[in-house]
């Protein structure tokens, strides 16, 4: 209920609806930038901000159908300190720091991105875990998907929905 009170008031740019979101999210927005920037905690605070700006910008965009609010905010959270981090590494590369040590931090993020990924997904047959690579990551089209997996696309969002309930159970939430 307090959700969609919150979508509700973001969408009319209510300051409530930030508020109210700051109130019941932060803890948990926090947590995930933490777990993904890792030693870079001088970054926290204005990823965290950049979350709660970016959910105020794409709140049109959140669709309760396909997903439940909180997990949007995650799935922003994770992705805004995954390119933070990407960001780090950048102007790591621009300062005068070892290029052996940017070429090994690259490649740990990738491998740990992949470690991620091959965590979330390993509850998944691999039809699946292709739909959702293709859908989530690499924000191909619905119909397009469908048509290469020779689905409908009412079986591609039944797919979707059911591998995100296999995702949350395997991840206890």
């Amino acid at each position: 209920m307090q959700d969609t009170l919150i979508i509700k008031y973001i969408k009319k740019r209510k300051q409530e609806g930030i508020e109210m979101l700051i109130d019941k999210y932060s803890g948990l927005i926090a947590s995930i930038i933490r777990n993904n920037l890792g030693k870079l905690t001088n970054y926290e605070e204005e990823c965290v901000s950049d979350v709660f700006l970016a959910i105020w910008d794409n709140i049109e965009y959140f669709e309760k159908d396909k997903n439940t609010f909180k997990n949007w905010i995650c799935v922003i959270a994770k992705y805004k300190a995954i390119n933070y981090k990407k960001k780090y590494l950048e102007i790591s590369n621009t300062s005068e720091i070892n290029e052996d040590n940017y070429y090994i931090d690259k490649n740990l993020l990738g491998l740990e991105i992949k470690e991620d990924l091959d965590d979330i997904f390993k509850h998944l047959n691999e039809k699946d875990k292709n739909i959702f690579i293709k859908y989530y990551l690499g924000g191909e089209e619905p119909q397009d998907i469908a048509k290469e997996n020779n689905i409908t696309i009412s079986s591609l969002y039944s797919r979707l929905s059911r591998g995100r309930k296999k995702i949350r159970e395997s991840m206890g939430k």
